[in-house]
């Protein structure tokens, strides 16, 4: 019998096949969101490459 591989995230723990499962609901709820959501969520990402990534070649759109 083959043993499933975990996968520990925070104090939760997965096996790949609901890790899986996990990230396809995810990608479902965030194409729902609304677009300006969606860039107001680009932004932020913006923002932390350019901070804490120390990419300052980084160009943080202004909105």
């Amino acid at each position: 019998m083959r043993s499933e591989q975990k996968i520990v995230i925070g104090k939760k723990v997965y096996t790949r096949q609901k890790l899986f499962k996990k990230e396809e609901e995810i990608r479902k709820k965030d194409a729902k969101l609304p677009f300006e959501e969606k860039i107001k969520i680009l932004v932020e990402l913006q923002k932390l490459a350019y901070s804490w990534g120390n990419k300052k070649d980084v160009i943080v759109w202004k909105i």
